[in-house]
C-alpha cells in the first residue's frame, strides 16, 4: 500500500500532488493509495473546518482508493507521540511507502533527522529547522525499523506553490472572511470535486466545525485549583494565568490566559482540546503507557523517563547546576536514575482553629469514607488519615495543597526541602504526568503523602 497521512481540510491541489504521486507508485506495483486522515481533532489539535465524511469524499474523488480514520490522539497528545502510534499503524497495515511534501532535499532531511534518532527522543524538534514534521516523520520510521525489522520507503515531492505555499489555513479564512463562500481566487487552488462538496457543505451549514466552548468555560470558570491540575497540558503557570483571568465568557480571552502563561499556539490548542473532551493526566500516562508497552513509543520518551529527568534535574539544582545544563546533561548521555521517589511526604501549616474545623467537619460527616476507617483506626481518633487532597501551584509559584471534607477546604502551602519541590514542580510542569495526594498521620501530625502515579 501506498500511503498519505493528512488532515486534508479541505483537498486542495497540492494535496492533489500527493495522491497523484502515490497513484503513480501504486500503479507500478499493482497496489492501492490509502490516506490516513485526522478526525475529530487536526493534527494541530483544532476541530476541523471541514467534516470528516467530506473530507473523505474529496480525497476518494481525487484519486484515493481507500480512507482509514485516525482519531483519539489530537486531543490527547503531542505529535512525538502521536507521530510513533500513526506510522506503527500504518507499517502493520502494509504500508510500504510514504508520501510527502516538503521544499527542502530529502538528504538534509535525513540528516537532521539521524540526530534525533540517535537521541531517541523526538519532542522539542527546534522550530528554525525547515519542515520539522516531515525530519520527525523521517526519524520516527528509522527509529521504528527496529520494531518491525522493516520500514516505509519515503518519496518526497516539492511543496505546490501558486504565489506562495498554498495553505489550508489560508483557504479556510478566505471562505470565512468571505460570508462563507468559495471566494473566485480560492477556487483557483481548489480542485472541482473539493468545489463542489465544499459548496454542498456550506449550503448545508456545516461548516465551520465548532468547539464546545459552553464546556471549555464551564470548567475554567467553575474548576479547583486542584481539579484543573489534573488536566494534561496545564502547567503551573497557565494554571494562576487561568484563575486570575476569571470569568471566562468568550474565546479570546482563554487565549490571552494562554498566553500570558507563555503558550503558543500549538500548545494553547492542544490543552483547550483537553479541557473541552474532559482529559486528565491519569488517562495520558495509561495511553503512553499501553504504546510504550508495544515498543511504539522510544524509551527516552516513556512515561518513566520524564520522572527520572525531573529527579536528576532536582538533584544537580541542588548542587547549583543550571536546570538547563542538566537537562542537556541527561538528554545527550542517557542518564540512567533508578532511585528516584514515587512518595513523598511533605509537612502543612495548619493553625490550631483549622485543625479544630477539619475535626469538626469530619464528625459532622456521617458518610464520609475515613469515618468507615477510623472505626478500626485507634491511631486515627479524630479521622484525620487519608482526606482528600490536591496539589497545586499557587499564585507566588509555591507547591501548595487543599484538603476537603465535603464542603470545607483548607488551602496551604506545603512544606518541602528544595529538591523535593524542584522535583514536584517539574512534573507538575511536563504536562501529564499525574500526581494524588492524601492526609496521613506521622507522629500524631497531619502529613501530606504525595504520590506520583506512574
Amino acid at each position: 500500500m501506498i500511503g498519505i497521512s493528512a488532515d486534508f481540510d479541505p483537498v486542495h491541489k497540492g494535496h492533489v500532488k500527493l495522491i497523484d504521486k502515490a497513484r503513480e507508485l501504486a500503479d507500478k506495483n499493482s497496489s492501492e493509495v490509502v490516506i490516513y486522515m485526522n478526525k475529530g481533532f487536526s493534527a494541530n489539535h483544532a476541530p476541523f473546518f471541514t467534516p470528516f465524511e467530506a473530507r473523505k469524499r474529496m480525497a476518494l474523488e481525487n484519486g484515493a482508493d481507500k480512507v482509514v480514520a485516525i482519531e483519539g490522539l489530537h486531543h490527547r497528545l503531542t505529535l512525538a507521540y502521536s507521530v510513533p502510534i500513526r506510522i506503527a499503524m500504518m507499517i502493520e497495515d502494509g504500508v510500504t511507502d510514504y508520501v510527502d511534501a516538503a521544499n527542502v532535499n530529502p538528504s538534509k532531511i535525513e540528516k537532521y533527522s539521524k540526530k534525533f534518532v540517535k537521541q531517541g527522543i523526538f519532542v522539542g524538534i527546534p522550530r528554525e529547522l525547515p519542515n520539522r514534521n516531515v525530519i520527525r516523520w523521517f526519524a520516527v520510521n528509522d527509529f521504528l525499523e527496529q520494531k518491525y525489522n522493516k520500514k516505509m520507503k519515503f518519496h518526497i515531492i516539492p511543496e505546490l506553490e501558486f504565489d506562495g505555499k498554498i495553505s489550508g489555513r489560508e483557504i479556510r479564512k478566505s471562505i470565512v472572511e468571505n460570508d462563507m463562500k468559495i471566494p473566485d481566487l480560492t477556487k483557483e487552488l481548489l480542485p472541482e470535486p473539493t468545489i463542489r462538496i465544499l459548496e454542498e457543505e456550506l449550503e448545508k451549514g456545516t461548516i465551520p466545525s465548532k468547539r464546545n466552548w459552553k464546556n471549555i468555560y464551564m470548567k475554567l470558570n467553575q474548576s479547583s485549583r486542584g481539579d484543573l491540575m489534573k488536566t494534561p497540558y496545564l502547567s503551573g503557570n497557565a494554571l494562576n494565568a487561568i484563575i486570575n483571568r476569571r470569568m471566562y465568557r468568550e474565546e479570546e480571552s482563554v487565549w490571552a490566559a494562554f498566553r500570558r502563561a507563555g503558550y503558543g499556539p500549538v500548545l494553547t490548542r492542544l490543552a483547550i482540546s483537553a479541557l473541552e473532551e474532559n482529559v486528565t493526566r491519569a488517562e495520558i500516562a495509561s495511553l503512553m503507557k499501553s504504546y510504550e508497552e508495544k515498543g511504539v513509543i522510544p524509551p527516552e520518551q516513556s512515561v518513566q523517563r520524564v520522572v527520572e529527568r525531573a529527579w536528576y534535574i532536582a538533584s544537580e539544582n541542588e548542587k547549583g547546576i543550571d536546570a538547563f545544563l542538566a537537562n542537556e546533561t541527561f538528554k545527550e548521555d542517557k542518564i540512567a536514575i533508578d532511585d528516584f521517589p514515587l512518595t513523598i511526604e511533605a509537612g502543612l501549616s495548619l493553625t490550631s482553629f483549622e485543625t479544630k474545623k477539619i475535626e469538626k467537619s469530619i464528625k459532622n460527616d456521617k458518610n464520609n469514607e475515613s469515618d468507615k476507617n477510623n472505626e478500626s483506626d485507634k491511631s486515627d481518633k479524630n479521622g484525620f488519615n487519608g482526606l482528600k487532597t490536591d496539589i497545586y501551584v499557587d499564585n507566588d509559584g509555591k507547591i501548595a495543597c487543599q484538603i476537603k471534607i465535603n464542603k470545607f477546604k483548607v488551602k496551604t502551602r506545603l512544606k518541602l526541602p528544595a529538591k523535593e519541590v524542584t522535583y514536584i514542580r517539574y512534573l507538575i510542569d511536563s504536562l501529564f504526568i499525574p500526581i494524588s495526594a492524601k492526609t496521613i498521620l506521622n507522629d500524631n501530625k497531619i502529613r501530606i503523602q504525595i504520590t506520583i502515579n506512574i
